[in-house]
């Protein structure tokens, strides 16, 4: 018989996320991922009213590229620290690091008080993210892999659904800093259900950094700036192209350093897994911050309007997860399926720029493009588990997360830097949405490619 049938039968036979034996654990990392996934919703609503409180609008664009510099710090950390110590320091520094920048941010008199908590979040967030692969890895059986991580990406969906409407709400009601401090405080038990479902320590023997952790941390710090100064720069003119510049040279130089070696040729195995990942979230991020802008300026719908093709796009986010975790023995064909689906979707979405079409078809658009991210995403997370050796699942995870950042930051300040140019025309949108499409059909042509191949005369078993 046959490997495929193996998995198969492995994962219908297969314990639920939520059974009795998993419960704690899984309803805490399900709801720790969702307030992690409402801070990162609320923090866009609210930065308007933030910046106009704190007077911060000049340092209004710090708020996201610094807390996303210092989740890619994080990663990097995180990664060889789970691989040396388990997943469990990581992982509690982390959700450490997040409450405290919550009620840094919540408390903040000022703009930059308020950035500093930021900063401890996006720290906060890199560290309990890869430590989350690992835990995964550990304390569930890989027949689960598929189905964890479908539950993971449904925990978006919620928040993505009602987080806006809230984050509004209590803002104009009361006060942004309730959001910050609501999400704090609501921390709090989550952490304390997942701790009583976490598994004893492996007890593998503790391990010190290493002296080659210190060269991959310091190419980590220039990868978070750089990545920090494309985004900054790539809106503005004159100093701003300046710095866009220095900041994409400084990733085309550090990069390298922190993926596996063939991750930007997309060799075989491991590396292609990274370089799908980055091409599936710049493609889909970037014609994100598009989609919402086109409905408002080219077709007159109101940002509540506009912010329903989001939620849809959740929505099918979490049925393509689903269907992913029941379809585990075919995964070079779920993720060129899944390409081709972000593919299609931008070119529907983009034909709202013509007045003629009807609008549900931008909306229609984002559907299959929610559907398509959502079966890769979870599938590419599993194969990193899969192809990782002992002792490496944190460091490749680190590598998945930092692709996926840096990919998508390079797509957004690319196209962003199109659009800042030459404005709002309709061939500006058709080419911005035209690079991205090229992205995910590359992704869909690779996709095939974490498989080694065989050599003759071999078998699968």
């Amino acid at each position: 018989m046959i490997c495929k049938v193996r998995i198969m039968t492995s994962v219908m036979s297969a314990p639920p996320v939520f059974s009795q034996r998993y419960r704690s654990l899984s309803v805490g990392i399900v709801a720790l991922v969702m307030l992690v996934a409402f801070e990162y919703l609320a923090v866009a609503t609210a930065m308007p009213l933030i910046g106009r409180e704190l007077n911060g609008y000049r340092l209004y664009g710090l708020a996201f590229s610094g807390g996303m510099a210092a989740n890619v710090i994080a990663t990097v950390v995180g990664g060889r620290w789970s691989d040396a110590r388990g997943p469990f320091p990581a992982l509690w520094t982390g959700v450490g690091g997040f409450v405290a920048g919550l009620a840094v941010s919540g408390f903040a008199p000022s703009m930059e008080v308020f950035l500093a908590g930021r900063f401890l979040q996006g720290l906060g967030g890199g560290l309990f993210n890869v430590a989350l692969y690992v835990l995964v890895a550990q304390a569930y059986p890989s027949a689960m892999h598929p189905r964890v991580f479908s539950a993971l990406a449904a925990a978006w969906v919620l928040p993505s659904v009602v987080g806006p409407a809230i984050t509004g709400f209590v803002a104009e009601s009361w006060s942004w800093r309730w959001i910050f401090l609501g999400v704090a405080v609501l921390s709090a038990p989550a952490a304390l259900v997942m701790w009583r479902g976490l598994p004893e320590p492996a007890g593998q023997p503790r391990e010190a950094m290493g002296r080659a952790f210190l060269p991959r941390f310091a190419w980590g710090v220039c990868a978070a700036v750089g990545a920090a100064l494309l985004q900054y720069g790539s809106g503005a003119a004159g100093a701003g192209v300046l710095l866009a510049g220095a900041g994409l040279v400084v990733l085309a130089l550090a990069l390298p350093r922190l993926l596996p070696r063939g991750t930007l040729r997309a060799a075989r195995g491991l590396p292609t897994v990274i370089a799908l990942r980055g091409l599936a979230a710049g493609s889909f991020f970037a014609a994100e911050v598009f989609v919402p802008l086109m409905l408002v300026r080219e077709r007159h719908l109101n940002t509540a309007e506009a912010g329903l093709a989001l939620t849809g796009g959740a929505l099918a986010w979490s049925l393509g997860s689903w269907i992913q975790g029941r379809r585990p023995h075919a995964r070079a064909l779920t993720i060129r399926l899944g390409a081709t689906l972000i593919a299609a979707g931008i070119c529907v979405t983009t034909l709202v720029v013509v007045p003629a079409t009807p609008v549900v078809v931008a909306f229609a658009g984002w559907l299959v493009a929610g559907l398509g991210i959502g079966m890769v995403f979870p599938t590419l997370s599993v194969l990193v588990l899969e192809l990782s050796a002992p002792g490496e699942a944190g460091r490749n995870s680190a590598s998945l997360s930092i692709g996926e950042s840096v990919f998508a930051v390079v797509a957004v300040a690319v196209t962003g830097a199109l659009f800042a140019a030459y404005g709002g025309r309709s061939w500006v949108y058709v080419t911005c949405l035209g690079l991205l499409v090229v992205m995910a059909v590359t992704a869909a042509v690779v996709g095939g490619r974490f498989e080694h191949r065989r050599e003759p005369g071999t078998m699968e078993v």
